[in-house]
C-alpha cells in the first residue's frame, strides 16, 4: 500500500504553480486589472457606513470587492462563496489570502455587498471602470448595440389574490403582520411571456460598444418592461452621429423620433406587421444589420454560460439592480482581458 507523503514546507506553493501551469484564468484577471482604481470609491462608501449602526465591515476593501467579482464570475451564493474560498487555493491566491488567514464568512460578504447596494455605489464602480477603459483608448466608438436579457428570480408561491394586490402596488395584509414572510417576498419582480416561455424576475438592458463588445451602459427593470421603454436611459451624448443597432423590439415611431432628436444613425431592425409584411429590400437590410447586431448576443452568451448569470437570488429591485451591475462589471473585466490578448 502506497504511503502518503509527509507534508512539506512548500507544498502549497508547488500546488499553486501546478494550477498556474494548467492555465488558471484568475491569474490573468488579477494581473491585468488595476484593482487599486476602485479603492478611493470603496473607502468613501465605507467611511460613511462606519458612522452608521452597522459599523465598518472587517477585511480589506479591495479583497472584499474581489470576492463580489468572484461571486458573479461563478454565480455563487454567499454561503457557497465562503466555502469555496476555504476550499480552493486558486480563490485564496486571487484574494491575496494564505492558508492561515481568516476567511470572511457569508454574513460579512452579504453586509459588504448590501452596504454598496444601499449606497448606490455599484453603478458608480461600473462607471468608474468604464471611464478607465475610455481613458486608455479601449472603447472604439464605432457604433453601439442595444438589447435586453432576462434575469430570472426565484418564483413566488403567491395566491391569485396576493398577486393582484402586488400588481396594484399593494402589500397583502397577512404579509404586513408577518415580517419574516414579507422579507422573503419579492414585490418588485414581474411575470412576462416571450416566445411562449414564461419568465419571472428582472431584465438587464444594455448598450454595448459594437467593435469591442464592452458594456457601456445598463438599466435594470422588472421583466414585464418592454425593451424600447428604457432605450432613452441607455443613450448619452457620445452616441450622437454614431450608428445604433437593435432588434425589431426597438422599432416604431417613438424610437425613430428619439434617435433623430439625438442625431443618432438608426440601424434598428425593421418589423413586419399583419397585412404589411417586410419587402425583399427590407429583409435584405435586416440581414446586413444582423451581422453587427448579433455581436450583442455574444455578450449575453458569455454571461449566461461562462458566468451562469441569467438568474439571481436577491429579493427586490434595488438588490437585483446591484447584482446586475456587478454582473455587467465582471463581464467587462473579463472582456478587457480578452481584448488585451487579441
Amino acid at each position: 500500500m502506497k504511503k502518503n507523503k509527509q507534508r512539506g514546507l512548500f507544498d502549497e506553493q508547488f500546488r499553486l504553480e501546478k494550477l498556474e501551469s494548467k492555465g488558471d484564468p484568475l491569474i490573468v484577471i488579477n494581473e491585468m486589472l488595476d484593482w487599486e482604481l476602485f479603492r478611493p470609491l470603496l473607502k468613501k462608501v465605507f467611511k460613511k457606513q462606519a458612522k452608521g449602526p452597522g459599523g465598518r465591515p472587517p477585511g480589506d476593501y479591495i479583497m472584499m470587492f474581489k470576492i463580489l467579482i468572484l461571486q458573479r464570475l461563478y454565480n455563487l451564493s454567499d454561503e457557497q462563496m465562503e466555502y469555496q474560498i476555504n476550499d480552493r487555493l486558486s480563490f485564496m491566491r486571487f484574494l491575496g489570502l494564505n492558508i492561515s488567514d481568516d476567511i470572511p464568512d457569508q454574513n460579512t460578504i452579504w453586509l459588504f455587498r448590501e452596504n454598496l447596494t444601499q449606497a448606490n455605489a455599484i453603478e458608480k464602480l461600473f462607471k468608474k471602470y468604464d471611464r478607465y477603459l475610455d481613458e486608455h483608448g479601449i472603447i472604439a466608438y464605432k457604433g453601439s448595440i442595444v438589447d435586453a436579457s432576462f434575469v430570472e428570480a426565484p418564483r413566488q408561491r403567491n395566491s391569485k389574490e396576493e398577486n393582484e394586490q402586488i400588481k396594484k402596488g399593494e402589500v397583502p395584509d397577512d404579509w404586513q403582520d408577518n415580517p419574516h414572510k414579507y422579507c422573503q417576498k419579492d414585490t418588485d419582480a414581474r411575470w412576462t411571456k416571450k416566445n411562449g416561455i414564461n419568465h419571472y424576475g428582472y431584465k438587464n438592458h444594455i448598450k454595448v460598444d459594437r467593435k469591442t463588445k464592452l458594456i457601456r451602459a445598463y438599466k435594470t427593470t422588472d421583466a414585464s418592461i418592454h425593451d424600447s421603454q428604457v432605450l432613452g436611459d441607455l443613450l448619452n451624448k457620445d452616441d450622437a452621429h454614431h450608428e445604433l443597432y437593435g432588434d425589431s423590439a426597438y422599432s416604431g415611431d417613438p424610437v425613430k423620433q428619439l434617435l433623430e432628436h439625438r442625431s443618432i444613425r438608426n440601424r434598428i431592425h425593421e418589423k413586419g406587421y399583419r397585412g404589411a409584411p417586410l419587402s425583399k429590400k427590407q429583409k435584405e437590410k435586416n440581414r446586413l444589420k444582423s451581422k453587427s447586431r448579433a455581436r450583442v448576443e455574444h455578450v449575453f452568451g458569455f454571461i449566461k454560460t461562462s458566468m451562469k448569470g441569467s438568474n439571481s437570488r436577491a429579493i427586490g429591485h434595488k438588490r437585483n439592480d446591484g447584482i446586475v451591475g456587478l454582473i455587467n462589471l465582471t463581464y467587462n473585466m473579463c472582456r478587457f482581458t480578452q481584448l488585451c490578448r487579441i
